[in-house]
């Protein structure tokens, strides 16, 4: 099956970054803006109380957390065993649920996501002829979840669950409901599932010349969310993403001794399954700022890497808390190193990477654990400490996907293409990690919050190693004008993952990013942005944030309203189009001022930013806020100069999307001598 791979998803779309080296002077050339663009009206833009329905009772109208507010809580022990031979995967879910909820639950709903793999699945018939990245798997794959067992514990009682299955959903009605407030379900399931060589981009296996690579996700049954704004959020795993309570997991994965595991979470029997030389090179990892390899790539053909096991196996044992999923990945082909992370209230972490032998002669991925370390710590930094005791980057089959402290990123990525999606995939530790936005509804919440501090991670890498892939006028200003100019184009708002797959690079990821970026550097300026942004991410850290949430949150800590802007962003296409009208000056006297007229001829609008040349060689550049636009599509404003003007130029840094950049320019006539 032809995949499509993340990096080649997001250049499609001129995604992530916009990676590029166009000078800001020099504008990559738009089309011509379309013909019958309509003309601007204040009205339709500055609608008043255009965002402001009534926040749930659960929900404060400045954004946060309400007195009354409430999630559930799904904790999980859980034990899996690896058949390598067969490429499947035997396990048991103990799954303790509680309601939180005001509401009695008569009944529960539980994903079985391993589902999408059987032949007759939704994702199966959702799948084009061709193939695509989040299709179900090869043709002929006898894959989905075989249920052994499922019981039950509810109010003292044990017995048999009366469940039914349809596709992705387990529905288990219970013999009496659960009590509102605190009452708590106990969920035992035997299941197994054979996994796929590509799994949707999300799992799969990778054959190398020392052995196959195993990355397992969505391995177990996984509950629900129930919450105060749409009860249970049932839609069917087809290609989305997710949307996941949180709770403390306690998980062993049984592999052969050969093997190692990276898991979400913490190894906590490191002396059962590393060899003392492994333990004391972790423990020199801990505290190193440079890589230390813990199982070398000579080491990886020798037999006494590795420990040698019960009857040739070992049981590896991790334990995450306060995490929304698990993920975990196991080989004998890997090579191992790790480094030391320094957050900022000191406490300790670990930036590691598992990889083949080959990855690290023909690829960059001897750098991984240097990208993981760099973009936690500035992310930690600028934004809210990471909070899991380990990171993993894992080399294999899937092109990047992201999990509680580890992620799967392509073997054959290189150099910056590997900071690129390591970044974005360790990004997610934030949005949708810590911040619990329901990914399977609003994509951009996740997607698009993390391609916009991906920009900043890679302005920032190495004091800019990679800093092309955090430009932006270069090459996604006038790529996300290109595509706002596709009238089949959606918009950020109404795009759930699971539709319109030629357009969710657009909306979910590049428009989001880059109108954040936006908001940052052309409408509150970064202090203020930044401050309202932390305030956002502390006040919905492990809970679940609307969209209204978000935008409240900016504008009571911004101070500022701003439903225009996410008025014209988030919920439509509309477009910009800035121009210089005219020129004239005061009492027709250049030496007193000049008066220049400016025009918004497109439905969208921005503040304005306009650089003054006159011939005496001096520039101004005037700051003008959008709130000139309230009054009509035309505005006149005063320019304290001295001289003639040669120039005036609107846009100069090329950073607004304006679809027409040939009228934000206005030069004097050249008078004949």
């Amino acid at each position: 099956m032809k995949k499509l791979s993340f990096t080649k998803l997001l250049a499609s779309a001129v995604l992530l970054l916009g990676a590029a080296t166009a000078q800001a002077q020099r504008p990559a050339p738009l089309p011509p803006p379309p013909a019958n663009m309509p003309p601007y009206d204040a009205r339709v833009l500055f609608q008043p109380d255009y965002l402001d329905q009534t926040a749930p009772a659960t929900r404060t109208g400045g954004g946060k957390p309400g007195a009354t507010y409430w999630q559930n809580a799904a904790d999980y022990q859980l034990a899996a065993s690896l058949d390598e031979k067969a490429a499947r995967v035997t396990a048991t879910a103990t799954i303790t649920y509680t309601n939180n909820s005001p509401d009695e639950l008569p009944f529960v709903w539980v994903q079985l996501d391993q589902n999408l793999f059987r032949a007759d699945s939704r994702g199966a018939a959702a799948t084009p002829v061709a193939g695509s990245r989040f299709g179900n798997g090869a043709r002929g794959f006898q894959g989905g979840d075989s249920l052994r067992t499922v019981s039950i514990e509810l109010h003292g009682k044990k017995m048999q669950a009366n469940y039914r299955v349809n596709d992705t959903r387990m529905q288990i009605i219970l013999p009496e409901p659960m009590r509102p407030k605190g009452d708590k379900l106990k969920i035992s399931i035997a299941y197994g599932f054979n996994i796929p060589e590509y799994g949707a981009d999300r799992l799969g296996r990778l054959k190398t010349p020392n052995g196959e690579i195993f990355e397992v996700a969505q391995w177990y049954p996984r509950m629900f969310v129930y919450d105060d704004i749409s009860g249970w959020n049932t839609l069917p795993y087809m290609s989305a993403e997710f949307y996941l309570e949180y709770g403390n997991f306690d998980y062993t994965v049984n592999v052969p001794a050969s093997y190692l595991v990276g898991g979400s979470g913490e190894l906590v029997n490191p002396a059962e399954v590393l060899t003392a030389a492994q333990q004391r090179r972790l423990a020199q990892a801990a505290t190193s700022d440079q890589t230390v390899l813990v199982r070398t790539p000579a080491e990886v053909t020798q037999a006494g890497s590795r420990p040698a096991g019960k009857n040739g196996r070992l049981t590896w044992h991790f334990k995450c808390q306060r995490a929304r999923d698990v993920a975990w990945a196991a080989s004998s082909a890997f090579v191992w190193d790790a480094a030391k992370m320094n957050l900022p209230s000191g406490r300790k972490s670990l930036a590691m990477s598992l990889y083949p032998v080959e990855a690290a002669q023909d690829t960059a991925w001897n750098r991984s654990t240097e990208y993981v370390k760099k973009s936690i710590e500035y992310n930690s930094k600028q934004w809210y400490e990471y909070t899991y005791p380990v990171a993993t980057n894992v080399a294999g089959v899937v092109g990047g996907m992201e999990y509680p402290g580890i992620v799967f990123c392509g073997v054959k990525a290189r150099k910056g293409s590997l900071w690129g999606v390591t970044d974005h995939e360790f990004g997610h530790n934030w949005f949708p990690m810590i911040v619990g936005s329901n990914e399977r509804k609003y994509p951009w919440m996740d997607e698009g919050f993390n391609t916009f501090i991906n920009i900043l991670s890679s302005q920032n890498f190495n004091n800019g190693e990679y800093k092309e892939q955090g430009d932006v006028a270069g090459r996604t200003a006038p790529g996300v004008t290109y595509q706002m100019m596709q009238p089949t184009m959606d918009v950020p708002y109404t795009v759930p993952d699971v539709t319109q797959a030629r357009n969710l690079g657009f909306a979910a990821y590049s428009k989001t990013g880059y109108g954040l970026y936006l908001l940052r550097s052309e409408i509150l300026g970064s202090e203020r942005f930044d401050y309202a942004f932390r305030t956002y991410i502390k006040r919905w850290a492990f809970k679940h944030p609307q969209p209204r949430d978000f935008f409240r949150t900016m504008n009571e800590v911004a101070g500022e309203d701003l439903s225009w802007f996410y008025h014209e962003w988030f919920f439509e296409n509309w477009l910009l189009d800035q121009a210089v009208t005219s020129v004239a000056y005061v009492n027709q006297d250049a030496s007193k001022g000049a008066l220049i007229t400016i025009e918004n001829k497109g439905q969208a609008a921005m503040p304005v930013t306009a650089e003054i040349t006159e011939t005496n060689g001096k520039k101004t550049t005037v700051h003008l806020p959008v709130e000139i636009w309230q009054r009509g599509g035309t505005w006149t404003f005063r320019a304290n100069t001295t001289t003639p003007l040669t120039q005036v130029v609107l846009n100069p840094t090329n950073i607004l999307p304006d679809v027409n950049r040939y009228n934000n320019t206005w030069r004097a006539l050249k008078l004949p001598e």
